[in-house]
């Protein structure tokens, strides 16, 4: 199991390129950062926006890679956001991971003016947004005429240094959300759900096996697409210590995750926690996951 970070853009460049150079000396497989436009109670306070922000974690860090968990079509564009991946998986040398989901209907569904999309129409402009994105990512020239996403011609022009194309990690749960990340994916997403950290393994268990189902029926071997656990919203946290965090951190590897993220902390939020402990967590439990 490998062990990632996520680090929530609330600082200003002068303290967050210190945490993002950190991540990259402290040994985690990835730092990833929220891709919205504010995030609940962070509406109010400092919030950065993620394709700058991964572009500066670039230049300051080597080995780490870098992403967004997730991205939504409230507030995206495939064919513009396409161009910022190729030039981030530039930057990076190759370094960055994309995560994509169809997002809520939050403060991101309503701040571009338009009423906040259903259910099926958020999971409708999932599909198209992936398919698009995909595209624009492998092909040289793209030209799409149906779906609620277009383009004529477009360019992306020498590529993402990673090839076929820069991976995709898809946030779903529903059957929908699990058959697009079986056609596209690298990757899939969740997060810890349940009251308990038990409940939370169980739920992950039957995600992860309807997943699997889901690659099946799609022809793919399910071992071919790595399970990202983002922890955080359950009342347990993973970080109360070392040994909490080895055996909370095998359990959802028993339930079929093969990484786990954990939030850098942020003071007085719900992302709060020791810094000491939470750089142990990376320094001493991670190696004994992998």
């Amino acid at each position: 199991m490998r062990t990632s970070t996520c680090i929530l853009p609330v600082w200003r460049w002068g303290e967050a390129s210190a945490i993002w150079r950190a991540a990259d000396d402290l040994g985690f497989h990835a730092a990833y950062t929220y891709d919205h436009l504010s995030w609940r109670n962070f509406r109010d306070e400092t919030w950065f926006g993620a394709v700058p922000t991964l572009a500066a974690a670039a230049a300051v860090t080597s080995r780490v890679r870098l992403g967004t968990l997730i991205t939504s079509p409230n507030y995206r564009e495939p064919v513009l956001f396409a161009k910022d991946l190729m030039t981030l998986d530039d930057l990076s040398g190759g370094r960055i991971t994309v995560g994509l989901g169809a997002g809520t209907t939050g403060f991101d569904a309503t701040v571009l003016g338009h009423e906040p999309w259903s259910a099926r129409e958020r999971a409708d402009r999932l599909r198209d947004f992936t398919a698009l994105l995909d595209r624009l990512l492998t092909e040289p020239a793209v030209t799409q005429t149906e779906g609620a996403y277009l383009a004529h011609e477009a360019r992306n022009i020498p590529g993402p240094v990673q090839r076929p194309r820069v991976p995709f990690a898809i946030a779903a749960t529903g059957p929908r959300g699990l058959r697009l990340t079986a056609q596209y994916g690298q990757a899939w997403v969740t997060t810890d759900g349940g009251g308990s950290t038990a409940e939370s393994q169980t739920i992950v268990r039957e995600q992860v096996s309807r997943l699997e189902s889901a690659c099946e029926e799609a022809g793919r071997d399910p071992a071919s697409v790595e399970r990202i656990l983002l922890t955080g919203f359950t009342p347990d946290s993973a970080l109360d210590g070392v040994e909490h965090f080895l055996e909370t951190a095998a359990g959802y590897r028993d339930a079929g995750i093969t990484e786990i993220v954990l939030h850098w902390p942020i003071p007085d939020t719900q992302f709060a926690a020791d810094q000491d402990v939470f750089e142990r967590i990376i320094t001493e439990a991670a190696p004994q996951l992998r």
